[in-house]
Order: C-alpha cells, then structure tokens, then sequence
C-alpha cells in the first residue's frame, strides 16, 4: 500500500487557500517564482543557526565564521525570480535583516550550552496509522539532565503567537509524538520557540492525553483533504505572497 504523507506546512496551505493547496501538492505544477523573499531568508538563518548548533558541539564558533558563512550561502542560493510583495523593501533589507536576527541570537545563546544537541534539522516521520505518515522537521532537539528533552524552533516571521496560541499550536506538539516514540525515557518535553525579530523565547507543554488528541484531529483532517473534489481560492492578504498567483484566475480577477 502506498504511503500518505502529510506535515505542518501542508495541513497550513490546505487551511489558507485549497485552490494553492491543489497547485501545489495535487498538480505539482512548477512557476516561475522559487519563494517569496521572506522564506529565502528564514532558510538563509535557519542554515546559519543549523552551522552555529554543528560547530557548537565541538567548540564556541565565532561570530564571524557564522555570518561568513550565511552571507556565502545567501549570495549562491539568491535567485531574482524571488518575490519580493513588498515594493518599497530590497533584497539588501532581507539579507540585513536576517544578519541582525543571527546576531541577536547568537549573543542572546552564547557559548550554546544550555541543552546538548541530539540532532539537527530532522527528516523524520511519525506514523498517523498504517497509511499515513507526518513530516517532522526539528530545528534543533535539545536534552537536558532528567531526561527531559527540547524542541528548539526558530521564526523570522514579525509576529510572535501568544501563550493561547502557543498551546494550542499544532506543529511542535506533533513533533513531539515523535520525540516521545524516538526516546521512551523521556520525561518531559518542552516546545520552545524563538522568536527571532522579538529575539524572545516562549515555551509550551502537551500531556499524553492532549498529544493523543492532536493526533487523531491531524488524521480526520487527512482523511477529509483526501475526500475534498472542490479547491476554490480563498482571497486573503496572504495572496501577495503566494508563489502561484500569476496562474491564480481569481487573484488575477481582483488586480
């Protein structure tokens, strides 16, 4: 039996907009536009960060080397096709600003000891039942003495959740399902998230109760986008950032 596979960002581009959703993971289709700006440069810092975390578990890494590094890898990855929605803002401002957010968390974390790392960028999958599987992508799983394990998440985006928000968010709950599958002795398992534009840490907590909760809602909301015939459009702010909407009739309808 083939497998099924889902993850944060598909379940999120389903609930945005199922006509994206369709472009994307039904049709596959290929466009001109590689990504908007804002995720070329969180990737930019989260490979920044990935290299920071590496290097930290032998020695405290300078700076320098990790700036040089993100700089090498944002002038060989750049491509002009990038959206860029905002007019008035510049690939410059990006880049700068996603130097600021490695500066900020580097002397914010320094020298980087505070849970030891077990593995980087993870690209792993939890099983949802026999079918289907969940994409878990951790930035960093940290652990700490007492057996108590960290998922570390790192977002570029200007606006921080709130506590509310936060403990009901589904991407690092389902995440750690897998870490409590991977590491039976685990104790506890923090879900923490930096917010890099704020440069501020929050942190959150699932019981076994609520993780078998997420877990079964993650699954009927599969069941159901494997049973949904109709993808119209859904019109939001958002779609000045959407890499499909040169193709979108109703995007184009409305400009």
């Amino acid at each position: 039996m083939e497998k099924k596979y889902y993850s944060n960002s598909r379940l999120e581009t389903f609930d945005q907009c199922r006509l994206k959703y369709k472009f994307q993971y039904i049709d596959k289709i290929e466009v001109e536009i590689p990504t908007t700006i804002e995720a070329f440069m969180g990737s930019m810092v989260h490979e920044a960060l990935q290299k920071l975390y590496f290097l930290a578990e032998i020695r405290t890494p300078d700076i320098k080397e990790i700036l040089e590094f993100y700089h090498k890898k944002w002038e060989n990855e750049y491509d002009p096709n990038i959206l860029i929605a905002k007019p008035n803002l510049t690939r410059d401002y990006y880049k700068k600003l996603g130097e600021k957010f490695i500066i900020n968390y580097y002397f914010k974390h320094a020298p980087f000891k505070e849970s030891q790392t077990i593995k980087l960028e993870t690209q792993e999958y939890t099983p949802l039942d026999n079918e289907r599987l969940y994409h878990v992508r951790i930035d960093r799983l940290g652990y700490k003495s007492g057996d108590v394990f960290e998922i570390h998440d790192y977002k570029t985006s200007n606006r921080a959740k709130s506590q509310e928000e936060l403990d009901l968010d589904r991407q690092l709950a389902m995440y750690s399902i897998w870490v409590k599958n991977k590491f039976p002795n685990a104790k506890k398992i923090k879900l923490i998230w930096h917010y890099l534009a704020s440069n501020e840490q929050k942190e959150s907590f699932r019981t076994n109760e609520q993780l078998e909760n997420l877990k079964q809602e993650v699954l009927e909301k599969a069941k159901m986008i494997e049973h949904t015939k109709e993808f119209p459009a859904n019109l939001t702010p958002l779609c000045n950032y959407c890499i499909f909407q040169n193709i979108c009739p109703e995007f184009n309808k409305a400009s």
